[in-house]
C-alpha cells in the first residue's frame, strides 16, 4: 500500500454532463479511500459539482484564457506541480489532457479507454448490446492505478435546504416536484416542444413542475409554458448552479432528454425519466444508478438504424424527429407510477 498514491490528480475538463457523471465515482473513491486526496482539473463553473465531496478540491483550468494553447498549458503544469500529486486519472483523454501530461512526463498516469471501436460499430449496425459504461470506465481508471471501486452500493447527498431566497422563486413544496429539462445540444436528442407541453399540462394537475434550461431562446420558451399554469414554475436564468443544485437534490423525479440535467439528477440519487432519439443508452451514457426501465426509446420498428450516432450529431434523413415516436401518455403514465411508487 506504501507505492500506491496518496494524492490523484483527476483531469475531467468538459462538457457539462460528463463532469457530473465523475461525482459519484469520486464520491465512492472517498467513501473508499478517505485516506487518499483527489484534485480535480476542470472548469471553474463546474466547482460546485464537488463541493460536498470530502477530500476533493477543485483546480481551475481557463482553456479560453490564460490556460489557452500549449504556452497556456506549460502554465497549467507549473501551477500543478506546486500541488505535489502522485498520479494522474485522465477521465478525458483528448488532445488537450494529452499535451498537459507531456509536462507532467514523470508522473504516473492512467487514461480512461473510451471504447471508440466498440462505439463505432455500435452506431454503423455491427453490434446491438450494451457496452461498458462511462461510469465503468472512469472505476477501471481508479482500479489501474491500485485503487479498485465497488459501485454496487452508492453513496449520495443529503438533499440541500431551500433558502428563503430560492422559495421566492420556487415556492414552497407543497406537492411533489418534478424537474422537467426539455431541451438537448442536438435537435435529435430534444423532444418536440409542444408533445412535451401536453406532458407538463398533465403532470401540473398534481405535481409543481421546474422548468430547467439556458440560452434565450429556451429561456423565453420555458417562460411561454411557465404563465400557462399557476403550478408550472421556470427556473432557466434565474439561479446560480448553486442554487439549481440545491433545487435538484429536492426533486422527487427528473424528467430529460439524453442531456446533463440527467446525470445531474442522478448524482443526486434522484430518479430520472430520460428520453431518448438518435442515441441509445448501449452507448454508456445511462445515468448513474437508475433502473434502466426508466429509458423511453424512439420507436427502432420505424428508425431501425438507431443509434445512429453516440452524442447525437448525426443522424440519417427522416431521423431528426425519431425521438418524437414516444408518446406524450408514455411519459405521463410513467412518471405518475413512479412517483406513486416513490411517495408510498
Amino acid at each position: 500500500m506504501q507505492d500506491l498514491p496518496k494524492h490523484i490528480l483527476v483531469i475531467r475538463l468538459s462538457a457539462m454532463g460528463d463532469v457530473a457523471m465523475t461525482v459519484p465515482i469520486l464520491r465512492q473513491f472517498t467513501k473508499q479511500y478517505p485516506s487518499v486526496r483527489l484534485t480535480v482539473l476542470t472548469k471553474s463553473f463546474f466547482a460546485p459539482f464537488f463541493r460536498d465531496i470530502e477530500n476533493v478540491s477543485v483546480h481551475a483550468v481557463d482553456v479560453k484564457g490564460k490556460h489557452k494553447g500549449i504556452l497556456g498549458l506549460y502554465k497549467l503544469s507549473k501551477e500543478l506541480k506546486k500541488l505535489k500529486f502522485d498520479a494522474i486519472a485522465d477521465l478525458h483523454n483528448v488532445l488537450r489532457s494529452k499535451m498537459l501530461k507531456l509536462f507532467l512526463i514523470n508522473k504516473k498516469c492512467i487514461q480512461i479507454d473510451k471504447g471508440r471501436a466498440e462505439k463505432k460499430a455500435l452506431i454503423k449496425g455491427k453490434l446491438f448490446k450494451q457496452l461498458t459504461t462511462t461510469h465503468q470506465r472512469y472505476a477501471e481508471v481508479f482500479d489501474k492505478l491500485g485503487y479498485p471501486l465497488d459501485l454496487s452500493t452508492p453513496v449520495f447527498s443529503e438533499a440541500a435546504d431551500i433558502t428563503d431566497k430560492l422559495k421566492e422563486v420556487t415556492g414552497n413544496k407543497n406537492k411533489p416536484w418534478i424537474g422537467i429539462a426539455p431541451f438537448a445540444a442536438f435537435k435529435s436528442k430534444t423532444y418536440s416542444l409542444s408533445l412535451m407541453q401536453e406532458v407538463i399540462t398533465s403532470l401540473s394537475k398534481t405535481n409543481s413542475i421546474l422548468l430547467f434550461g439556458g440560452g434565450k431562446n429556451e429561456i423565453k420558451a420555458l417562460e411561454t409554458i411557465a404563465n400557462s399554469n399557476i403550478n408550472i414554475i421556470n427556473l432557466a436564468g434565474k439561479l446560480s448552479l448553486d442554487e439549481e443544485l440545491d433545487v435538484i437534490s429536492n426533486l422527487d423525479l427528473m424528467i430529460s432528454m439524453d442531456s446533463g440535467n440527467a446525470h445531474i439528477a442522478a448524482m443526486f440519487g434522484v430518479e430520472v425519466i430520460t428520453l431518448w432519439g438518435v442515441t441509445h443508452p448501449y452507448a454508456g451514457f445511462y445515468p448513474f444508478n437508475q433502473n434502466p426501465e426508466n429509458a423511453l426509446l424512439a420507436n427502432r420498428d420505424k428508425f431501425p438504424l438507431i443509434p445512429t450516432s453516440i452524442y447525437g450529431k448525426t443522424f440519417p434523413e427522416g431521423y431528426e424527429d425519431a425521438i418524437n415516436s414516444i408518446s406524450p401518455q408514455q411519459i405521463i403514465s410513467k412518471a405518475t407510477s413512479m412517483l406513486q411508487k416513490s411517495l408510498t
